[in-house]
């Protein structure tokens, strides 16, 4: 099986060593958020993933101020179709393309919080945020191939619209989506590259794919399929789950109880299904064979990751590879020192050249690490 492509997370909200405390939290501040993409850069990481949200800093000025400090690494930023207009979106997704060398990559965002889009300015159902992500894409895509564009849809309407400075990436740099709503499954089908699940068992993440694969293929188009998940590997099983019980050591149940009904508010489909993986509840938290949904129970989002030793977490790997599974977009608490850690352990399983830590730098407070060739 071939090796597939790992991409890391920059944690742009902050980052800690405990989930649901701010004791020993990092704030997301510029050199530690550059020591994390330069470190991933140097790993040999294919991508990273910039994220989006209230909480975030901004995903296209993060991605900006990263472009001269890394070489090889994709940005795959946040095209957040709800609060945004096609024209402007297709100017700074040309610029930031050409600023990066062809290294942009683009997660399509309707959003999935309504509370969230009502502060920005953005009022949708739930449907109706994927029509207009639709809409927005239509224009998008074409002003992207060159095109002028006059466009009346039911959200969006362009008179005359144009990228004058086309970015390297032709027709358009790639687009990657995550959703899991008949309507999110319609918009991938039709206009995405790459669709993004969070991890779920596998028996469902096939469902998933299976579903948005045979609405592509009536479409006559084929996507690439990828899922996001977190990490804790370890040396031995033992202190994997060790290390998976003290990450969520200093929960209280309040603190997993405010947390669950605020995203039982949402009407994200993806988050509701998060949250019925563990149900708010610390005995059940493996919900497949070392697949723990902890992270879930105070963390939006990708809640579950790959928890075991090496050889156990690759052979979990493998197992969504044989689904149609060729992209990981992995993260870790503390992000920093997990990028080390799960390059370190797991690239040399997979296919992807080894890495040796070397020390701590006495300079900026990242490793120094020195890739070799596998045998």
């Amino acid at each position: 099986m071939s090796a597939p492509e790992i991409f890391w997370f920059l944690p742009t909200s902050g980052d800690t060593r405990y989930l649901g405390t701010s004791d020993f939290g990092r704030a997301p501040e510029p050199d530690y958020l550059r020591d994390i993409a330069t470190t991933a850069d140097r790993l040999g990481y294919d991508g990273m993933l910039i994220p989006t949200g209230a909480s975030c800093l901004d995903p296209w000025v993060a991605a900006a101020a990263l472009a001269p400090v890394t070489r090889r690494l994709k940005l795959l930023v946040a095209l957040r179709t709800s609060i945004s207009g096609p024209t402007a979106a297709a100017r700074q997704a040309a610029t930031l393309d050409a600023v990066l060398g062809g290294r942009l990559l683009l997660n399509v965002v309707p959003g999935g919080d309504p509370r969230e889009l009502a502060a920005d300015g953005a009022f949708f159902s739930h449907d109706g945020r994927y029509e207009n992500a639709g809409e927005f894409l239509t224009v998008w895509k074409r002003l992207m191939a060159g095109e002028t564009v006059d466009f009346e849809g039911r959200h969006i309407r362009v008179e005359g619209a144009r990228n004058f400075h086309p970015g390297p990436q032709r027709p358009h740099p790639p687009l990657y989506f995550g959703g899991s709503s008949p309507a999110a499954h319609a918009l991938a089908a039709q206009h995405v590259d790459a669709y993004l699940t969070w991890g779920e068992p596998p028996e469902a993440v096939a469902q998933k794919i299976a579903d948005v694969r045979a609405q592509a293929a009536a479409q006559g188009r084929k996507l690439r399929f990828g899922i996001r998940l977190h990490a804790i590997v370890r040396e031995t099983e033992a202190e994997a789950w060790a290390e998976a019980e003290r990450l969520i050591s200093r929960l209280t149940d309040d603190d997993i109880a405010r947390a669950q009904a605020n995203y039982a508010r949402m009407d994200s489909v993806g988050q509701g299904r998060m949250a019925a993986l563990h149900g708010g509840r610390r005995d059940r938290l493996e919900v497949a064979p070392n697949l723990w949904a902890g992270v879930g129970l105070v963390r939006g989002g990708a809640g579950t990751a790959l928890v075991g030793d090496p050889d156990t977490v690759v052979a979990r790997m493998r197992e969504y590879q044989a689904l149609g599974i060729e992209t990981f977009v992995m993260s870790g608490y503390p992000h920093l020192e997990e990028a080390i850690r799960f390059a370190e352990l797991i690239f040399p399983r997979i296919g992807k050249a080894a890495v040796t830590e070397q020390g701590t730098s006495q300079t900026g407070g990242a490793f120094d690490v020195r890739a070799r060739a596998t045998s």
